[in-house]
Order: structure tokens, then C-alpha cells, then sequence
């Protein structure tokens, strides 16, 4: 009622009589609309702090651009807020090779071995196992890139450089090789299954994905092959669906579409190769590198039980050195360590930290 009363004693002597007539001629008046320009300075002058910014409220070919060393200010927002998840790990994304199936990363090594055998130049198992973790075709140019290959190359060649067509040639070799190979190394690693059962339960909830650089009939294959072994992704994605190859970070992302998984923060990326760590960290998820059956030791399971301690002890040294400089957030000998981690990022996740 008050409002009511105050309203009728504020406008009724415009309504009425006299008042009415002295409003009426601002009634009828044209109002025009400033220009858009003096409209948009005027704004702008009001919005921002002139002598921070450059190009609002006064002349400039650009009203978004800043004087370097400038400072964008808004005198409406006095405060900022930033957003923290503070939940826990909701996925962990897996490597094949190497992390969950053919420890020692065996498969595609005797398959560029066998190539170059083909093509009657001979190459060491560390030769070929140089640059893992990257597109077939860039592997084997990597390999060609060494200067002893290069050399062993042009004697067997009558002299010829390697050239683009003889690594496409050798690519289109690639597949039918690793799908050979694949059916003796093919097994799943020991403490995976196990470990993947253990963290789709209570209290880690963790979908599960997987990604590998190899095609989709390889990856079909090694599907079919884990899944009598007790290992079934959520989700997996093969190179074949991505732009990219690792460490571009395309297959992470769409697997964690694939899973429904979001911040990317609450993601984990498990690999045993720098270009699947740098993957990991270009997606901006954790990334966590595993050592000992990684390509950097290079053995199966059989073997590592039966090689030297000391000789078993320097080559997962080196595994460790190669992810650790790769930046990974943690590196651990094997999958069975891998709630340990995930329990510290939750943690971390707790207290506002991102990777």
C-alpha cells in the first residue's frame, strides 16, 4: 500500500493538468540515439580505467588492443574467482604395449627388425626400439636417421640413400608383421587385471580407457585377446580415429569423451613411453609412466625373471631416467603400484593442485 501511495503522489502531478503539459513537448520530442562510435566510447570510458588501457576512450585503429605492459582493468569487478576441482580420479586411460599387454614391447620391435631383414639390412634391437611410442612411419625414419643404419643401408642398397617411397613401402609391411607378432605376445601383464578390478570398485569408482597407436584391426585384436584374459576397457580409441598420432593429445581426448569424463584433470594417463607421457601432459591430465615393462627394459616376463639382477636393476634405471626427464608426475616399476599414486592425486585433487 505504501508503495501504491508513494507512486500515485509521485506521478500524479505529471498526469495531471499543468504537469502534463509541461511534459508533454519532451514526450513528443525525436530522441536520437548517439553514434555507434561516441555510444561505444562513451562505455567504455565508463566501464574502464583510461590510463591503463589503450584504444578505449580515445582514438585507435583498435578498441581490443593494449599498449604492451598495460594492464586490462575493470572498475565493475572489484573481486576475481578461480574454480578448483577438488573431487577425486574419475578415469585411468591405458597404453597397450608395454603398460597392459606384451611386457617388453616385443611385438612391433620384431617387426621393424623383421622389415629391415627384408630389405637385407640388418638392425640391433636397440636400434629399433629408439623411438617407441610413435607412428610407424616416422619409427622407421627415425631408424633411418641413425648413421650406422644409414650406412648398413647404402652398402646393401648398391649405394642409394633410403627415400620416402622405400619407408612407405616398408609401412605397408608394418601391419601384417605386428599382427604376426601379436599372436605370441599378445598376453596380458601380470598384475592388470587385478589391478583395473581393484579400481573400478569403492572407493575409486575409475572408468577405464585405453589407447594405442596402432590401427583398428590391431586393436581389435588385442581387445579380442585381453578380453579372455579378464581385461575389457569402457572405452578405447586407435590412431586411426584421431588427427594425430601421440604425443599429440587426440586419442586421450576422445577417449575421455568416449568415457563421459570430464575435467580433464580428473583423468590419469598410464604409459610406459616419453611420447605417451608428453600425451598425458599435452591433454593436461596426470600422467604416470611405468618402468619395468616398459621398451626402455625391453623384456618379457620370462625374461626378466631369468637375467642378472644387476643387468634387470640398470635397465629399469634407464626406464625411469627416460620418463622421469619426459616430465611424467609420477613413474612406478609396475600397474600394481598404480592405486598407490592414485590415492596421492586424490589428494593433491583435495587441496585445489592440477597437474
Amino acid at each position: 500500500m505504501m508503495a501504491s501511495l508513494l507512486s500515485r503522489r509521485i506521478l500524479s502531478p505529471l498526469v495531471s493538468g499543468k504537469g502534463f503539459k509541461q511534459i508533454a513537448p519532451l514526450l513528443s520530442r525525436k530522441i536520437e540515439a548517439p553514434r555507434h562510435d561516441e555510444s561505444r566510447r562513451d562505455i567504455h570510458k565508463s566501464l574502464y580505467e583510461d590510463d591503463f588501457i589503450s584504444g578505449f576512450g580515445q582514438e585507435s585503429s583498435s578498441d581490443s588492443s593494449l599498449v604492451e605492459g598495460k594492464i586490462f582493468v575493470n572498475r565493475r569487478v572489484e573481486y576475481g574467482t578461480r574454480r578448483f576441482y577438488k573431487g577425486k580420479v574419475k578415469a585411468a586411460i591405458f597404453d597397450w604395449g608395454g603398460t597392459v599387454v606384451d611386457a617388453g614391447v616385443c611385438a612391433p620391435i620384431l617387426a621393424y627388425i623383421e622389415l629391415f631383414k627384408e630389405e637385407g639390412v640388418e638392425i640391433t634391437e636397440d636400434e629399433a626400439r629408439a623411438p617407441m611410442g610413435t607412428k610407424s612411419n616416422i619409427h622407421l625414419g627415425k631408424i633411418l636417421e641413425k648413421e650406422a643404419v644409414r650406412k648398413r643401408w647404402m652398402r646393401a642398397k648398391n649405394g642409394q640413400e633410403p627415400t620416402e617411397a622405400d619407408i612407405q613401402r616398408m609401412v605397408q609391411k608394418f601391419i601384417p608383421q605386428v599382427l604376426s607378432s601379436l599372436q605370441k605376445y599378445s598376453n596380458v601383464i601380470e598384475g592388470v587385471t587385478e589391478t583395473v578390478s581393484l579400481l573400478r570398485k569403492s572407493p575409486y569408482n575409475i572408468r577405464i580407457g585405453s589407447t594405442t597407436g596402432y590401427p583398428s584391426n590391431v586393436l581389435n585384436v588385442l581387445l579380442n585377446a585381453s578380453r579372455s584374459q579378464g581385461f575389457v576397457p569402457d572405452a578405447s580409441v586407435c590412431l586411426s580415429e584421431v588427427p594425430a598420432a601421440k604425443p599429440s593429445p587426440y586419442m586421450l581426448w576422445t577417449c575421455a569423451t568416449r568415457l563421459s569424463v570430464f575435467p580433464i584433470e580428473a583423468i590419469v594417463k598410464v604409459d610406459d613411453s616419453v611420447n605417451g607421457i608428453h600425451e598425458g601432459l599435452l591433454a593436461g591430465s596426470w600422467a604416470v609412466g611405468i618402468a619395468k615393462t616398459s621398451s626402455y627394459v625391453g623384456l618379457t616376463e620370462p625374461q626378466m625373471r631369468e637375467v642378472p639382477t644387476d643387468e634387470l636393476n640398470r635397465r629399469i634405471n634407464r626406464a625411469y631416467k627416460h620418463l622421469s626427464n619426459s616430465g611424467a608426475h609420477y613413474v612406478i616399476d609396475t600397474i600394481r603400484d598404480l592405486p598407490h599414486v592414485i590415492d596421492d592425486i586424490n589428494r593433491r585433487l583435495a587441496k585445489g593442485e592440477k597437474p
